[in-house]
């Protein structure tokens, strides 16, 4: 099994008093309340713990790509991975994911993921992604051409890395003359690419697709709802005449580990309480914003967040419903294990710093993770 330490980057200054009287910390949350200094104190502290996760022994470290947020403050997590890359040696960068129907040219991700994959001599992990309903009202870009834009931008990017330039791309929505790509991704034929998802049921079929079989990630979803994907991705496997290997299946999930439950209780809440019930606040319409996904899909995704971003919940009530692992380490070996054994998970990803949490809580939940957790799931 592979273990990623996954960061969302919060901005843990948020006043969250001053927060809660808007609709949403997304889109609409004043950026009066983001203070320049504490953000860049904030962003040396989450650099520190993927430098330390490095050190620790994860697989690889994953960052992301979110937009006009307190949630995560990664709009551009290329520089992110840049910067990641000049701190550590070892663990794969894995980018979970890159928004594709949001930019006017792939080309520029297909250059940036090559460049990236060649300073890191092979380290890149590329995660593709539409983008949550939210970032289309931060973006001037129409959630009915979601769908279409993601796969041709994805087409567009794969042939950039793998054909012999210059050639030329006439498409639905991207146009050029010239693609001949500078430089060259570093992996042969290309980074691989992983598909972050809440499960919808166009995207399970197009990742589990043989043209593709690309790895598939559930991420902040209820037990119940990532063993149904998962095992929808298997069950489409089958389908197109093959298995679904334990490399191709993924689940992220915030995990703390402490010694006893009492205190992972205790010192997980606020984090746990506060990524859920304050920086997911999303109303309906900017979760899903007309267009963006089918109507099957969308009732499966509601179902999945299973009340993420629209009610307030307890720690408890998460615990209970399998959104969040938290535990002392025989507790959270067992669940992983337990989703292992239903669904054949060859991937975990843990966020490790949630919500508010401060480094020293996030730091010795890293250390517990790695030494108590990870060695026995390998």
């Amino acid at each position: 099994m592979q273990h990623i330490y996954f960061t969302l980057m919060p901005y843990r200054p948020l006043d969250m008093e001053a927060a809660a009287k808007q609709r949403s910390a997304w889109v609409v949350l004043p950026n009066s309340l983001y203070d320049p200094k504490k953000g860049a104190d904030d962003y040396e502290s989450h650099m520190n713990l993927l430098e330390e996760a490095d050190a620790l022994g994860f697989d690889g470290l994953g960052v992301n790509e979110h937009h006009q947020t307190a949630y995560g403050m990664m709009p551009a997590p290329n520089l992110i991975a840049s910067a990641i890359i000049q701190r550590t040696k070892r663990a794969k960068i894995a980018i979970l994911g890159r928004a594709l129907p949001l930019v006017s040219n792939p080309i520029y991700i297909a250059e940036e993921f090559a460049m990236l994959d060649n300073l890191s001599r092979g380290r890149l992990i590329c995660g593709f992604v539409r983008g949550i309903g939210a970032e289309y009202h931060a973006a001037p870009i129409n959630p009915a051409f979601s769908h279409g834009r993601f796969h041709e931008a994805h087409d567009l990017i794969v042939k950039a890395w793998t054909t012999p330039g210059p050639f030329a791309w006439e498409g639905e929505y991207y146009n050029h003359n010239y693609v001949n790509l500078w430089p060259r991704p570093y992996q042969s034929p290309r980074p691989p690419i992983w598909i972050p998802s809440q499960g919808s049921a166009e995207t399970i079929d197009w990742a589990a697709h043989p043209d593709r079989k690309y790895p598939f990630l559930i991420t902040f979803a209820q037990e119940s709802n990532v063993i149904r994907n998962l095992n929808a991705y298997r069950e489409k496997a089958r389908e197109y005449g093959y298995e679904a290997s334990s490399e191709q299946l993924g689940w992220a999930a915030p995990v703390y580990v402490a010694d006893t439950y009492e205190r992972a209780i205790e010192e997980a809440r606020a984090g746990v309480e506060s990524l859920f019930n304050n920086y997911l606040t999303l109303p309906m319409e900017m979760l899903m914003p007309p267009g963006y996904t089918s109507l099957s899909s969308m009732k499966k995704t509601m179902a999945a967040r299973a009340g993420i971003g629209l009610k307030r919940q307890t720690i408890e009530e998460m615990i209970e419903l399998g959104t969040v692992v938290v535990g002392t380490p025989t507790m959270v070996r067992d669940k992983i294990q337990k989703m292992r054994d239903a669904t054949n998970i060859g991937i975990f990803v843990a966020l490790l710093q949630i919500g508010v949490m401060g480094d020293e809580l996030a730091r010795r939940n890293m250390q517990m993770y790695a030494s108590e957790v990870m060695p026995h799931l390998k």
